[in-house]
């Protein structure tokens, strides 16, 4: 499977900037059900962060997806690889 993954940066309340990817298939081309999955996965964190929008999240690149984030995109729509500050 194909994938598009969108890097994305969002402030978190205590200052520092969280870096993730979203993983969507390459079908998956409307930016605010994008920025929805990311919305979503912000929600699942114990912190409070800044909103998402193009100037957070863009796509980046096209890969192979690997077997865990095709799991992950079959069970949620997409998948997320945290970079940084996540947690």
């Amino acid at each position: 499977m194909k994938i598009s993954v969108w890097d994305t940066y969002v402030k978190k309340e205590d200052g520092n900037t969280m870096h993730f990817d979203i993983l969507v298939p390459t079908n998956v081309t409307d930016e605010q059900t994008i920025f929805n999955f990311g919305m979503h996965y912000l929600k699942t964190k114990s912190f409070k962060t800044n909103s998402l929008s193009a100037n957070e999240c863009r796509l980046c690149h096209i890969e192979q997806a690997t077997e865990d984030m095709i799991i992950s995109i079959n069970a949620n729509g997409y998948a997320i690889i945290e970079m940084e500050n996540c947690n």
